[in-house]
């Protein structure tokens, strides 16, 4: 299925027009994606490839935000889309270079790259938090960006969204990617005013589990975890540097019917973490299998807030 434009658009708003239809084809494809799995039959993998045709039509469709103020509301968090005094705010914020959705691969290849976005109401003045945001197995850091722009977006956050460097995050063996997010950080922080209190390390599946891994070494920048549908092992608290992980704010969420990474294993690092004197948030979510519940997206920005500076 597929869109046919059908209206004749003036001449200044022919490419918000291709764009809308350009989404909206993309939608309709991720929709007879999921048709066909159910009506002939697929595996889990089947339905994360339609699944994939939506970050290609919100990354379509974002730069009409400017410009529409429906698209504009879309784009932030369902509870404040009443909230005409921050809509105006990125209707009237001027057009930047620093801001916006940029790209920025590694020696041309998008592996060891990552994708950013700086809210359009950006301003050097005062100190902004960091959301590095790890994607999955088989994702890559422009899918795995949308699941948290809106929240971003929305509670003026810094997001960072990298691909791994291999296949997948350096689980097993030599480890490319922890030196390879702190690059990524370092040059986000000479770039743009960042809040070295609130730098957040979260993924999801096995960018949750490598959240664990990076996250719990001795030189971490960064000063929450918040795992998603994460696997983890006691050897990773076992490994880890006691003084690390003593007071380290970590917010887990898993759901309850995960059958990736049983439930069991969240609450293995919720007891673990905690004997070891991490700060643990722990949420399960009874209804969840092994999925980004992107809706828990501004309760983790809220709790970051909350614990900022607790190790001090």
């Amino acid at each position: 299925m597929t869109l046919t434009n059908q209206l004749t658009w003036p001449a200044h708003l022919a490419d918000a027009g291709e764009k809308l239809e350009q989404g909206g084809n993309a939608v309709l494809e991720a929709f007879d994606g999921l048709r066909q799995i159910l009506e002939e039959g697929g595996d889990a993998r089947s339905v994360y490839r339609a699944l994939r045709r939506v970050p290609d039509a919100l990354q379509t469709l974002y730069p009409l935000a400017k410009m529409l103020p429906q698209v504009n509301r879309f784009f932030l968090d369902p509870p404040l889309r009443s909230d005409g005094r921050l809509q105006q705010r990125f209707l009237d914020a001027p057009p930047a270079d620093s801001s916006g959705v940029m790209q920025f691969d590694a020696n041309g290849k998008e592996r060891g790259g990552f994708w950013l976005y700086v809210p359009e109401t950006y301003v050097p003045d005062h100190a902004w938090p960091v959301v590095m945001a790890l994607h999955g197995g088989s994702a890559t850091g422009r899918l795995f960006l949308w699941s948290w722009l809106r929240d971003a977006r929305s509670k003026d956050a810094i997001l960072v969204a990298p691909t791994a460097v291999g296949n997948t995050w350096a689980l097993t063996g030599a480890d490319p990617d922890t030196p390879n997010l702190k690059r990524i950080l370092e040059f986000v922080c000479s770039k743009w005013n960042v809040d070295a209190t609130r730098l957040l390390l979260t993924g999801m599946s096995d960018g949750g589990t490598f959240s664990y891994v990076s996250g719990f070494d001795a030189g971490s920048p960064f000063t929450h975890l918040a795992p998603v549908a994460a696997a983890f092992h006691p050897m990773l608290g076992k490994m880890a540097d006691p003084d690390r992980l003593r007071g380290l704010p970590i917010h887990i969420v898993h759901g309850a019917l995960d059958w990736m990474f049983p439930i069991e294993l969240a609450r293995q690092a919720r007891d673990t973490l905690s004997s070891a004197g991490a700060q643990v948030f722990y949420r399960e979510l009874d209804d969840l299998s092994h999925t980004y519940p992107d809706e828990v997206n501004a309760d983790l920005l809220s709790w970051m807030n909350a614990t900022s500076g607790a190790r001090r």
